[in-house]
């Protein structure tokens, strides 16, 4: 009986959590572009720029599409174009005392 009130007590909690974070969800979605407008409304009225209260300041989606895609291809004209062949030549290397397994540390140090 005491670990059906533990589950009983686990799931209302798991519920309970799972539909606070659900509305505080939609609350953030839902608020944020407001107050991200009313952030940059203050910012154009510091500045000295005259703008009405019911004036739209989002950007529409042509003007994104266009920015994005400037972006794109300027970030893409960043990389070098490389050639896509992989060659693989075995080249002789001469001996290095560096890589010499008698110079191991299996050796003791002599003091």
């Amino acid at each position: 009986m005491e670990q059906l009130s533990y589950g009983i007590l686990i799931s209302i909690v798991g519920y309970s959590v799972t539909l606070l974070t659900l509305a505080l969800l939609y609350y953030a979605f839902r608020y944020l572009p407001k107050l991200l407008h009313l952030q940059i409304r203050r910012r154009l009225q510091k500045l000295g720029h005259h703008v009405a209260h019911n004036e739209d300041l989002s950007v529409k989606g042509d003007e994104a599409a266009a920015i994005a895609m400037a972006l794109h291809l300027y970030f893409n004209e960043l990389h070098d174009e490389e050639s896509t062949r992989i060659t693989i030549r075995k080249i002789p290397k001469t001996y290095s005392p560096w890589s010499s397994k008698i110079f191991g540390m299996r050796h003791p140090i002599r003091r």
